[in-house]
């Protein structure tokens, strides 16, 4: 087993790892290490990045933190209340913020309660208790609500999932106490709330003082951005992009570069209010107003950094204008200056306001056919414009390069290096007979990774996406790559896309179950993986990453569970994991393995890794003896693993004091001694150290 797989071993459990400081008289006391580490596997720490806008000037994008709440169902409440676009709403503001042509927040900082997560209880926890515990006073802070707002006695409040009518003041979240927490308990430097809900203007309705005198903070400063003035209504409706509330469809729009009207590539605050309120007051004719209090917030707060906008060149004319675009095909992707905008069907038009007057490039695509473009497009000022997709040739592919293709796959299957190196061969010829064949592309992508060449792999997956960027299976691919890599960040931009577009792909779901887990989101990383359950529940790898979650949250009965699940559902024998191919063995990637000549190496791995998980979990359930038996079988696997043989060594000790028997201090004392020959620099070390002296004295005595 290598240090990198070693690693996730270690700093998966490491919050469950105790050392013993003594062992006399048959009594154990319990020491947590003095300093916790960070996580081995983040390849950028979290602090503020210096990047520069369009004119060479440095700017600071600080350090960020993000609770993005949605609600569209709400089963207290009658049909007519119910929302269509607010959980979309909330997933498209995810998107944007933890994009690098966006908000720039990293994904482990974002926070979701989305549907039924979104209960007040968990509102009022994580806006109360997890915001103002990780904000700093150099941070920046947002916080969105799409959902109800109603107003009781004169008092607004935000209506969680659980919210009741019969008694607002008990069931709604207060607004009044929304106010209070970021104005007064969060401390960031810049400070963000967006609401897209009825009577959402109560937070900063024009008459604001008394409000405002809480919020307004020389050192702190406030953008509080809402949907609608006091006592009007916030819209909803398909004509936004495909549907979404007109309010965040705006926010979300200037959030990816189209508020930057000097094009410096930075949105503030200032440039996003000023956006939003023009458009959704032009979009509803006056029916809905968002409102921005002036004078509680630094202008020039950064809100977006978009690098692409540096090429724009000058600020196009204030008035904006509409692109309707029409298909003769079910689900086309059309993409807008190069970015996806949505999916446009025959019988649905998909509507793009709030775009600058002047020539925009578009293109559609839909996988199997030549796309409809790029071609220019003119948005005039005020007005709206209809453009008509064709999608009418299908893909002819070259039969020398089908055969290729058919030659390498035939050689890929088979797995082992020699195969896969056989196989590039083929692909290559395959896609040089044919230079649209994405398929191709996407198997010499996997073929170059499987052997290792991350640069050529993530080449030919860029390559395939570029072809077809509707293929959803070379994006879910390639962000099985950037695991592998190590690169969280961006196979979680990957595997959001794929999954708020295909959410019948279990690949993806349980590829974002361990990108989420890794990057100690859990409970998001629960929900990927019973998601990739729920469509494939022969899938072990979805089992394996939601015991992780699980066992990382403290739910150890739940843990192992699902790590037996995955145990029975990899039970095949080891040589036949040694011919399975990469992919065909479950997509075993992200575990680092560099060194494998086989797939059995990474077989054994997570083998390895589930039984040292059941250990673990047994250990904090205080059931020492199948702590012993899991940890043993995990060194059935990888008997070079230090790490398993010193929680191995703690479960035989505590088993020692359970049971009172000295017989058990004696290999616990080997195990300790074994994990110092293996590892002697691990921070653990000392920890063993100390426990066989104790145990020492307890084999001495008669």
């Amino acid at each position: 087993m290598n240090s990198a797989s070693r690693t996730i071993k270690r700093t998966l459990a490491r919050l469950g790892v105790l050392g013993l400081a003594a062992l006399a008289a048959f009594s154990v006391a319990a020491q947590q290490p003095a300093n916790t580490q960070q996580r081995d596997l983040r390849v950028e720490k979290d602090v503020p990045r210096e990047v520069e806008d369009a004119s060479g000037k440095s700017v600071t994008i600080p350090r960020s933190y993000a609770l993005v709440i949605g609600v569209g169902t709400y089963p207290r409440l009658e049909k007519n209340f119910q929302l269509e676009y607010a959980e979309k709403d909330a997933q498209s503001i995810y998107s944007v913020l933890i994009s690098p042509e966006g908000g720039n927040f990293r994904a482990e900082n974002v926070h979701r309660l989305i549907g039924e997560q979104a209960t007040k209880e968990n509102i009022t926890r994580e806006l109360e208790e997890w915001l103002p515990s990780v904000a700093k006073p150099e941070d920046r802070v947002l916080i969105y609500f799409a959902g109800h707002g109603f107003l009781y006695k004169g008092a607004g409040y935000l209506a969680p999932y659980d919210f009741a009518m019969q008694d607002p003041a008990k069931f709604g979240y207060p607004m009044q106490s929304l106010g209070e927490v970021i104005g007064g308990k969060i401390k960031a430097r810049w400070k963000v709330l967006l609401t897209d809900s009825c009577h959402s203007g109560i937070i900063a309705p024009e008459d604001s003082a008394q409000l405002n005198s809480r919020l307004v903070n020389l050192t702190q400063s406030l953008f509080s951005l809402t949907a609608s003035r006091d006592r009007e209504r916030s819209f909803e409706s398909p004509d936004w992009g495909g549907g979404h509330g007109v309010f965040t469809y705006y926010v979300v729009k200037g959030l990816e570069g189209s508020a930057d009207e000097n094009t410096d590539s930075i949105v503030t605050a200032d440039e996003l209010a000023e956006y939003v309120r023009r458009n959704v007051r032009e979009a509803t004719g006056g029916e809905q107003n968002p409102t921005a209090d002036r004078s509680s917030f630094d202008k020039d707060m950064l809100l977006a950094y978009i690098p692409s906008n540096k090429a724009l060149g000058e600020a196009p004319a204030p008035k904006f204008g509409a692109l309707i675009f029409e298909s003769n095909r079910d689900g086309v992707e059309v993409f807008v200056n190069g970015k996806s905008v949505g999916v446009v069907d025959k019988a649905n038009p998909l509507r793009i306001p709030g775009l600058t007057p002047g020539i925009h490039t578009v293109k559609a695509v839909k996988m199997g056919y030549e796309p409809d473009g790029p071609r220019e497009e003119v948005v005039y000022p005020g007005q709206e414009k209809t453009v008509t997709i064709k999608i009418l040739i299908p893909r002819q592919r070259n039969r020398a390069a089908e055969e290729k293709f058919d030659d390498g796959l035939a050689k890929y299957n088979k797995g082992y290096a020699k195969n896969y190196r056989a196989a590039v061969a083929d692909f290559q010829s395959a896609l040089l007979l044919d230079p649209k064949y994405s398929k191709a592309a996407l198997y010499l992508a996997r073929t170059y990774n499987a052997l290792f060449d991350q640069a050529n792999a993530r080449r030919y997956f860029e390559k395939a996406i570029e072809i077809d960027p509707d293929f959803m299976e070379a994006r879910a691919s390639y962000a099985g790559m950037l695991l592998d890599v190590g690169d969280l960040d961006e196979a979680i931009r990957q595997l959001n896309l794929v999954t708020n577009r295909d959410k019948s792909n279990a690949m993806a779901w349980y590829l974002q179950a361990q990108a989420y887990c890794r990057k100690e989101i859990y409970a998001d990383g629960i929900r990927s993986a019973n998601k990739a359950i729920d469509l494939t529940p022969e899938n072990g790898e979805a089992h394996f990453w939601l015991a992780e979650g699980q066992r990382m949250s403290g739910d150890y009965k739940g843990a192992i569970s699902s790590y037996q699940q995955y145990l029975r559902l990899s039970d095949f024998n080891s040589k036949l994991a040694g011919n399975l191919n990469y992919y065909v063995v479950g997509f075993l990637v992200g575990m680092g393995k560099k060194s494998r000549a086989s797939q059995q190496d990474i077989w054994k791995d997570l083998r390895s890794l589930a039984w040292f998980g059941i250990c673990d979990s047994n250990r904090k359930l205080n059931q020492y003896g199948a702590a012993i038996e899991a940890c043993r079988e995990a060194l059935r696997y990888d008997s070079q693993d230090a790490f398993t043989h010193y929680v191995l060594g703690l479960s035989y000790a505590h088993q020692a004091v359970a049971n009172n028997d000295r017989q058990l201090c004696a290999p616990a004392i080997e195990q300790f001694e074994t994990m110092l020959d293996l590892n002697p620099d691990l921070e653990e070390a000392a920890f063993a150290r100390k426990n066989i002296q104790s145990l020492q004295a307890c084999v001495a005595k008669p």
